[in-house]
């Protein structure tokens, strides 16, 4: 890295600017999780587990669904909302406060409290998929639902409150401004082009693996050293349009580039998240909108630069990374 200059990259896709400033890192390859997701206690159990389902929330399906005891995902309603599903939605009469109207859920990956979804086989990790997909079709029958956020806290400084393994399915009367900005972003990109900025963002140098339908990259302008985006091949505006075959194809690079990041970065604790179009869209925004799915190791914190100028430092070029995490070899 010795000569090698800062740059300041914008990313077409989020139209946030990005600083990589190389002279504030280490060795690319150096880079290791401070704060490696090993478990501190020794519980064996917790309420997520099977055999505990009376101390959850309640249930609002399971696969298999014709399981009355040996299930293998189970979606339950969160035991403390963000938001609350029973609430009628009034907003006031200047738009400024809405009621907390929204659903929030909890999708339980595993019955096992040991097992991640990283431990999952490719087929395992597409019936968690194909889960949040079902969930995402029943929450599109409300017609006050306009965004449902996907996400996955792994690791107790990433924000996960239960070390077994599960993720969160958040849906919004509103759609939040940063889907908001992101879709900006490519309505004016495909009004300069024609093109989807997704579809035509930069591969060389970036990618670090692909299946059929996906591949895997570190964005151009990544945000955080390490991030990693995992995009459908074919344009495909809504992550629920995905199909059973394109879920185990996905399954198995999501599970690799978990695997390839927990052995590099020392089994950090991350961020994943679903960035999909609203739900309610008309047929103009079908043509720049593009869903992909976002890993963010936690690596490095967020300063009063970051939260003054909504600016970020990374210090890995994202080709650094991309290397990095191509070469690495996981035990067969």
């Amino acid at each position: 890295m010795a000569g090698r200059v800062p740059e300041i990259r914008k990313d077409t896709v989020t139209n946030r600017w990005v600083v990589f400033s190389p002279a504030r890192a280490r060795r690319p390859s150096d880079f290791k999780s401070k704060d490696s997701d090993k478990p501190r206690n020794t519980q064996l159990e917790c309420p997520f587990c099977i055999g505990h389902e009376h101390e959850c929330a309640p249930e609002i399906f399971r696969f298999p669904s014709e399981s009355a005891v040996d299930w293998k995902i189970r979606v339950i309603e969160n035991l403390y909302p963000a938001v609350f599903r029973d609430l009628q939605l009034n907003p006031n009469c200047d738009g400024l406060v809405l009621t907390g109207f929204g659903f929030h859920d909890v999708v339980i990956e595993s019955p096992a409290h040991a097992v991640h979804l990283s431990d999952l086989s490719p087929p395992e990790v597409a019936e968690v998929l194909l889960a949040y997909k079902k969930r995402i079709h029943q929450l599109s029958l409300h017609l006050s639902v306009k965004y449902v956020q996907v996400f996955k806290n792994h690791g107790a400084s990433a924000g996960a409150s239960m070390s077994h393994s599960h993720s969160q399915i958040m849906a919004l009367p509103i759609v939040p401004p940063t889907v908001s900005s992101r879709l900006d972003c490519m309505k004016g990109y495909f009004e300069q082009t024609g093109k989807c900025s997704v579809c035509e963002m930069p591969v060389k140098d970036l990618l670090i693996d692909e299946s059929t339908h996906y591949i895997s990259i570190v964005p151009f302008a990544a945000t955080f050293p390490f991030e990693i985006w995992i995009v459908p091949r074919d344009h495909s505006p809504h992550f629920h349009e995905l199909d059973s075959e394109k879920a185990v194809d996905l399954g198995g690079l999501l599970k690799l580039m978990l695997q390839k990041m927990s052995q590099q970065l020392n089994n950090p604790p991350f961020n994943f998240m679903i960035h999909t179009s609203p739900l309610q869209v008309t047929d103009s925004m079908l043509s720049y909108t593009h869903w992909f799915l976002q890993i963010v190791p936690q690596l490095t914190g967020v300063g009063g630069f970051e939260l003054g100028t909504g600016c970020y430092i990374n210090p890995v070029f994202p080709e650094d990374a991309a290397k990095v995490l191509r070469e690495v070899n996981l035990p067969k």
